[in-house]
């Protein structure tokens, strides 16, 4: 067998070519179909379905894109008929010496017959079937073609298949834009995609791709001033995936997206309403965040922020996806803390109630349950109602959502937009109904729409082959909340960021309004706030449930979320927060739900 195999590949390539219809025909060029993931200004955020993109267009890159491939990877590529018969003879021998085949002396086109059709069995069995599908190859399609074919499987580390993804990944770009260097460095990486990456091994890459620019120079595709002004260049290389705080949100809506086309026949482009420079901002400020309070034992965060139209412009559920897609922005539901409080007090406020009224902080007992506040043992006396919110006075709070009615809470919560069950025993005033961030940034959303409630979304188009074939259809807005109680809340949540526990949140120069919030074991931490037509909220925690050191709401989420805000307010409109129009319909009392464990709020 290994003689014939021999004496087969040393045939001159007219041999094989003219031997080829007798041979075995080469299967079918099989592809899953992929959805792909825009954000609202087009930029691809995520790619789900089949590992391989479309064949790349040759004729839309860069002439030094493919020039730095050819030249290192095989520089008689377009001189060829499939293989090159000198380099395979070279390479069976030395397998023959050995006992099995060799590596190298495969042509692009071998290479692209290996990833379309084979596997990496290093045999001689193989290599031959290698070469009669890299002849069927070039008799069916072109050498366009062909390095099309390979530069859209070719693995380039990192989890990166395919040249646009490799561009994508290593320099946050399309492969349309890459320039001298990048392509170098790319071409360097298909040697060795470990040995070569530019994130783990970048001085090897460099190395390498010096090589590269050399080689494009000995085969006339650049000029040696040109490689001179390359090897100068130091292109960014993205360490972290620049879109992999994305993958939370396409996850979310990719679901969505194949309930409303369950069967995957074709490839999809779907167009979002998420800002991919917000939702980076989103997972710079909870990965900085987390690393900085992990001596509290801080260990994640999740942060969602809303449009004053529904829709969810930045969605982080960790600090690394990679390691743990866990979506705790969605799927997570943990106890608000006083980030809960605003419904009890605009509960309190439809109900006649104004920020001036006075009220005070004082020891309480309600059904046998008797909150403390943060500090415990120490109330303020009479103090206004503003000043309770600001302060985060746990007394105040149990004693106004007992006397509004609990119920009537749990209408109010439910009205701005949470879809949790509401827990409606005493301590539910001061936040033990499980929540998610995009539950509560959804209700703070409304407050920041001047009281008119869009239920948050994030899918706005699926397309196919230029079609539309699914459009997200408008959904009448709701005046939520009227005034004069929308007027007072906010008036009440500017104090509680200016003058109470919020302070740390501030981001100077805009009208901002928003709500701490902590459980009395630290086990979740809160801020929740909102600016004109802009809402977000950011949570802090442990996956395994257990406390922190003492962080509260006052202090990690309040850095992150003015982490956040302070790079996502440069990409809306400045406005202040809107004032309303007119009162909502009066809201009907929930029906009591079964009590969770108290849990009393630290602020």
């Amino acid at each position: 067998m290994i003689a014939s195999t021999v004496a087969a590949l040393a045939l001159p390539a007219s041999v094989l070519a003219a031997q080829a219809p007798e041979l075995p025909r080469m299967p079918p060029i099989e592809r899953a179909p992929q959805i792909t993931y825009l954000d609202r200004n087009g930029v691809v955020i995520g790619v789900r379905g089949g590992r391989y993109a479309p064949g790349v267009d040759v004729g839309k890159l860069p002439a030094h894109v493919t020039a730095a491939v050819v030249a290192i990877e095989d520089r008689r590529f377009y001189e060829h008929n499939g293989f090159d018969p000198r380099g395979i003879a070279r390479a069976v021998v030395v397998g023959v010496s050995q006992g099995r085949a060799t590596q190298g002396a495969s042509t692009i086109t071998q290479q692209t017959a290996r990833l379309l059709f084979l596997n990496q069995d290093r045999t001689l069995e193989r290599k031959a079937t290698e070469l009669v599908y890299a002849v069927e190859l070039e008799r069916a399609y072109s050498k366009r073609q062909i390095l099309g074919l390979y530069l859209s499987r070719a693995y380039f580390g990192a989890g990166a298949y395919g040249l646009e993804a490799a561009a994508r990944r290593y320099f946050d770009k399309p492969a349309a834009r890459l320039t001298l260097k990048e392509s170098a460095m790319l071409a360097a990486i298909l040697k060795s995609p470990t040995g070569y990456n530019p994130i783990d091994k970048p001085a090897e890459c460099e190395a390498r791709a010096r090589l590269v620019l050399a080689a494009m120079v000995d085969t006339g595709a650049i000029t040696s001033a040109q490689r001179d002004a390359a090897v100068k260049q130091k292109p960014r290389v993205w360490k972290t995936p620049p879109n992999g705080a994305a993958q939370w949100f396409v996850d979310w809506v990719d679901a969505e997206v194949r309930r409303q086309v369950p069967r995957l026949t074709r490839d999809l482009t779907v167009d979002t309403t998420l800002d991919a420079p917000m939702t980076r901002a989103a997972g710079d400020a909870a990965r900085g965040t987390v690393s900085r309070y992990a001596a509290q034992q801080a260990e994640q965060a999740a942060l969602v922020a809303v449009d004053g139209q529904g829709r969810i412009r930045a969605l982080v559920g960790g600090t690394d996806y990679a390691r743990a897609p866990f979506n705790r922005a969605v799927t997570a539901k943990r106890q608000a803390g006083s980030a809960w409080k605003p419904f009890v007090y605009l509960t309190a406020l439809e109900q006649g109630l104004t920020p001036d009224t006075p009220v005070v902080d004082e020891p309480v007992t309600i059904a046998g349950w008797s909150p403390s506040n943060y500090e415990a043992g120490a109330f303020l006396g009479p103090i206004s109602l503003e000043t309770a919110l600001a302060r985060s006075v746990n007394t105040v709070a149990a004693r106004l959502a007992d006397e509004a009615g609990r119920p009537a809470v749990a209408a109010t919560a439910r009205r701005l937009g949470v879809a949790s069950t509401v827990n409606t025993d005493p301590a539910m005033a001061l936040g033990t109904t499980l929540v998610s961030p995009l539950e509560m940034t959804q209700a703070y959303a409304v407050l920041a729409s001047g009281g008119v409630r869009t239920p948050a979304y994030g899918l706005e188009r699926i397309r196919s082959g230029g079609q539309t074939i699914w459009r997200r259809r408008p959904v009448a807005p709701v005046q939520a909340v009227g005034n004069p109680a929308l007027s007072d809340l906010n008036r009440m949540l500017r104090t509680a960021m200016t003058a109470g526990t919020g302070t740390r949140a501030v981001v100077p120069g805009y009208d901002l309004a928003g709500k701490t919030g902590t459980t009395s074991d630290y086990k979740d931490a809160w801020f929740c706030g909102y600016t004109g037509g802009l809402a977000s909220c950011a949570w802090m925690g442990r996956d395994d449930n257990k406390p922190m050191a003492r962080i509260s709401g006052a202090t990690a989420p309040a850095e992150l979320w003015r982490g956040f805000m302070g790079r996502a307010l440069t990409r809306v409109p400045k406005q202040a927060i809107p004032a309303g129009l007119q009162p909502p319909p009066p809201p009907e009392p929930e029906p009591e739900a079964e009590p969770l464990s108290e849990t009393p709020d630290a602020g």
